[in-house]
C-alpha cells in the first residue's frame, strides 16, 4: 500500500507524540519537528508508509540517544494487557466456537497502538468485540486453512498485543496440535512494535518459536527479512498478520497464504481495505 497524503500528518503527529512521551526540552522538540519536516519532504510516494517512516523514527532515536523510544510505554502496555487475561480465557473456555472467540480476542488486542491517531479503551473494546461481526469476514477460510497447516507464521504487531496473541496461539495449538507456530517480531525497536526482547518478557516462547525477522520497519517488509526468516515465511502454509502496518506492507502482495487480523484505525487503511473506521477485519490476502 503506497503512502497517501493523509499519512504525512499522521507521521508528523507521531513525531510530536514522541516528544510528549519522552518529555523532551523545547530545544529538542524543535529539532525533532525539523527532522520530521526534513524526512517527510523526501518521502517516496511509491513506497509504503512503514518504509517511508522508518528512517525518521531511527533519526529521532539517534538524536535523542534512546535505542527504544517507547520502551517504558511498551512494558506498561504489556502489563495492562495481562490484567485482562483471566477475562479473555473465560470467554474462550465458555465459547461454543473457541477459535472464533480467540481470533476476536487477538483483534481486540490490536487497539493497543501508541502510534495510532485513534485511541481506544481496551476494557471497553473487550466488552463488545465478541458481539461485533467482521466487516470483512474470511474467518471460515482461515479455519479451513489452519486445518491443512503444519507451519504457521504469525506476524506480531504492537507491544501489549502479544498477551492476546498468546491466548490465540494457545487455542490454535489446542485445536490443531500438529501445527508448528513461528512468531515473527521486529529486528530492532521501532515505535511500539514488538521485538524479541518484548516477546521473551511475555514468555511467548511457551507457545511459539520466536523469530527475529530482521525487519526494522513497523510492518513486515519482505525484502528486509533475514534469510532464515524468509525461508520460514515461504515455507508456511498459513500466515497470520496482525495490525495495519503488516497490512500496509503485505496487503497487495499476491499469492501469499496470508490472513490479516486488525481493527481499522485510520482512513487511509479504511479506504484501501474497503471498510470503515473502527471495523474489525479478518481478510484473506489477494
Amino acid at each position: 500500500m503506497k503512502i497517501h497524503n493523509d499519512c504525512l500528518a499522521c507521521i508528523q503527529n507521531q513525531a510530536l507524540r514522541v516528544c510528549d512521551v519522552l518529555h523532551v526540552s523545547p530545544l529538542q522538540r524543535e529539532a525533532i519537528i525539523a527532522l520530521a519536516h526534513q524526512h517527510i519532504s523526501t518521502f517516496d510516494v511509491n513506497l509504503t508508509p512503514p518504509h517511508n517512516a522508518t528512517p525518521l523514527y531511527e533519526a529521532m532515536a539517534k538524536y535523542l540517544g534512546v535505542e527504544d523510544l517507547y520502551g517504558e510505554l511498551k512494558f506498561a502496555s504489556s502489563q495492562k494487557a495481562k490484567t485482562f487475561v483471566p477475562l479473555c480465557e473465560l470467554h474462550i473456555q465458555k465459547s461454543v466456537y473457541p477459535l472464533l472467540t480467540a481470533t476476536k480476542t487477538a483483534i481486540a488486542g490490536n487497539v493497543i497502538d501508541l502510534a495510532s491517531v485513534m485511541m481506544y479503551d481496551l476494557e471497553e473494546e473487550l466488552a463488545k468485540i465478541y458481539d461485533i461481526p467482521f466487516a470483512i469476514d474470511d474467518f471460515l477460510t482461515l479455519e479451513a486453512r489452519l486445518e491443512q497447516t503444519q507451519t504457521l507464521v504469525y506476524l506480531a504487531d504492537n507491544a501489549g498485543e502479544e498477551i492476546f496473541d498468546k491466548l490465540y496461539i494457545q487455542t490454535i495449538r489446542s485445536l490443531f496440535p500438529a501445527i508448528e507456530v513461528y512468531y515473527f517480531v521486529r529486528g530492532r525497536p521501532i515505535i511500539n512494535d514488538l521485538t524479541c526482547k518484548d516477546a521473551l518478557a511475555s514468555n511467548m516462547q511457551e507457545v511459539a518459536t520466536i523469530i527475529d525477522s530482521g525487519v526494522p520497519t513497523p510492518g513486515l517488509a519482505m525484502e528486509l527479512m533475514s534469510p532464515f526468516a524468509l525461508a520460514l515465511f515461504k515455507k508456511a502454509e498459513c500466515i497470520i498478520a496482525k495490525g495495519m502496518g503488516n497490512y500496509e506492507c503485505l496487503g497487495e502482495v499476491e499469492n501469499l497464504p496470508i490472513f490479516f487480523l486488525l481493527k481499522v484505525k485510520c482512513s487511509v487503511v479504511a479506504n484501501a481495505i474497503g471498510a470503515k473506521l473502527g471495523d474489525i477485519i479478518c481478510k484473506k490476502g489477494v
